[in-house]
């Protein structure tokens, strides 16, 4: 995603305003519905060897108790929290598993993780790929991170991640930078902390998957080299600074 850290204190906001759903559950039920103790019974005419129409049995207490009203995360982009450990250590919504060459992202309108489109080149996603959450970029989307760990993780998952590194990236003509982080919580990977203590080839494959994944689609993708954690920790702080920003001004209105 794009990331100017130049200070610019009039920003043009083209997000749609997004709305905080309440999962109100069986909201239309008052009070519980004890389970009726009366035998179920059969109509007249099946003492005439007709078809006996039964009683719908009415939902009992433990039933309605395990759907009683409550709230929930309705949007991972802007209910789930970034952890207290941000930026360093964050939350962070996975879109791609992995192996996968099915292109999911994020639909911002409605929150679940749709298919975008399979990829049109004979590659696929090098590791989990995802967004993270209440983070803003400059393109009205949330900030790319690339997580390295042993194992695919099934899109619409989180999970917590270190930042090691920032991958500049131009995709056709415009910025689109991904964050390199590790997942916090793997045993092989949580030890690295910064971009340079990968392997090289490491590096090679994730630079050569995004220079190749679009060629096909007649898309120029230009990735510049990788940049530190520290400079990746700066780019998280600033799009979670904007994404507030961008809250208070939504409050004002």
């Amino acid at each position: 995603m794009s990331l100017q850290f130049a200070h610019n204190s009039k920003r043009r906001f083209r997000i749609s305003k997004y709305i905080y759903y309440t999962f109100d559950f069986l909201s239309y039920i008052h009070s519980p519905i004890p389970l009726s103790s009366t035998p179920i019974k059969m109509s007249e005419g099946a003492a005439n060897n007709e078809t006996p129409k039964l009683q719908t049995p009415r939902l009992n207490q433990r039933i309605l108790s395990s759907l009683s009203r409550r709230s929930v995360a309705a949007h991972p982009w802007h209910d789930l929290e970034l952890g207290s450990g941000a930026p360093q250590i964050f939350n962070c919504v996975i879109e791609i598993a992995k192996g996968s060459k099915v292109k999911y992202e994020l639909d911002k309108k409605t929150g679940l993780i749709k298919v975008d489109r399979v990829l049109y080149s004979s590659v696929v996603y090098p590791h989990n790929y995802g967004f993270i959450p209440r983070s803003l970029c400059d393109d009205n989307d949330p900030l790319d991170v690339l997580v390295l760990m042993q194992e695919p993780v099934l899109p619409g998952c989180f999970l917590r991640a270190k930042a090691i590194g920032l991958m500049p990236m131009i995709d056709q003509g415009e910025n689109d930078d991904k964050i390199i982080a590790v997942c916090a919580d793997d045993p092989e990977y949580k030890h690295y902390n910064d971009i340079k203590e990968l392997p090289p080839h490491r590096l090679t494959e994730i630079r050569r998957f995004f220079e190749d994944y679009k060629k096909n689609e007649n898309k120029k993708v230009a990735v510049d080299e990788f940049l530190p954690s520290s400079t990746a920790i700066e780019a998280i702080q600033h799009s979670m600074d904007l994404y507030a920003e961008y809250i208070m001004h939504t409050l004002r209105k």
